[in-house]
């Protein structure tokens, strides 16, 4: 740093200077104004050498920002998201609490002995109308007990362990039941045709009295089904020129797809032809 004559010089020079400074700065007030007004002079370069500084801490505050902010708005999702599932929950809740004052309306109006069943299960096999219930023999439930919802005969028991029962709807393929026309009495079979919505009366002759909107409940026949319980509505009644007997179809009472609490009847003539199919 200090080659040759000249560097010397300046060394000394400069160190003369900066030294006559000092002394004048300790000595006279008038360098305290002097040195504001280089204060003044030096600002624009202290402002410019801290811009990194304050661009880098400027710059850390707002990504420290923004994380938090993405961080608040993952978790109010999430809380959003509960909330949600919350409400829905209430919602089926609701919708339950209504189902079971239905069934306990209807239990109400029943003289036979009723058990309240719950749905927890259904037949995978879209040609096999069987539901599974959470009250077997240990409950008592029996084979051939009717099963029924709020709105009408939903099916009859066909096989019961000690906590679950097997029930085939009256809408399946092998089920039969025994109605009656509530308006006038007009007694048949109603079949079921593998399909929710339809239930057939066969055998029923091109004169029967029968009509659209007329409600069928069980008569009773075969002590199966006890009298009186609503089991269809028929929707459509078809006359064939030239032959003996009319279609007619019905629609289930029962909402054979969507009723998840149902009631087992039990009666003294059930009991007993249980009883005597276990013998």
């Amino acid at each position: 740093m200090f080659k040759g004559r000249s560097t010397v010089k300046k060394f000394f020079i400069y160190g003369f200077i900066c030294t006559g400074l000092i002394i004048s700065d300790y000595q006279f007030d008038q360098m305290q104004r002097f040195r504001g007004w280089l204060s003044v002079a030096v600002t624009p370069v202290q402002w410019l050498v801290d811009v990194p500084q304050r661009s880098w801490t400027w710059l850390d505050e707002r990504l420290q920002v923004r994380d938090e902010l993405i961080a608040e708005n993952k978790q109010l999702r999430a809380q959003t998201l509960l909330a949600e599932r919350r409400v829905q929950k209430l919602a089926a809740l609701t919708v339950e609490n209504f189902r079971l004052r239905d069934l306990l309306n209807s239990s109400e109006q029943l003289d036979e002995k009723v058990i309240v069943s719950e749905l927890i299960g259904i037949n995978s096999d879209p040609f096999v109308h069987q539901v599974i219930i959470n009250n077997g023999f240990n409950s008592g439930a029996f084979t051939g007990q009717p099963v029924l919802d709020a709105t009408g005969v939903m099916g009859q028991v066909i096989f019961t362990s000690a906590y679950t029962s097997r029930v085939l709807l009256i809408t399946d393929a092998d089920h039969a039941i025994p109605v009656e026309v509530n308006r006038n009495g007009l007694r048949s079979v109603a079949y079921g045709l593998g399909h929710y919505d339809y239930l057939e009366l066969q055998d029923l002759s091109d004169t029967a009295d029968i009509e659209v909107g007329d409600t069928l409940v069980s008569s009773g026949l075969g002590l199966r089904f006890p009298k009186g319980y609503p089991v269809a509505e028929v929707i459509e009644v078809q006359h064939f020129a030239g032959q003996d007997f009319a279609k007619v179809l019905a629609k289930p009472t029962a909402a054979l797809g969507r009723s998840r609490h149902l009631l087992l009847i039990e009666t003294p003539q059930q009991q007993s032809l249980a009883q005597q199919e276990v013998k």
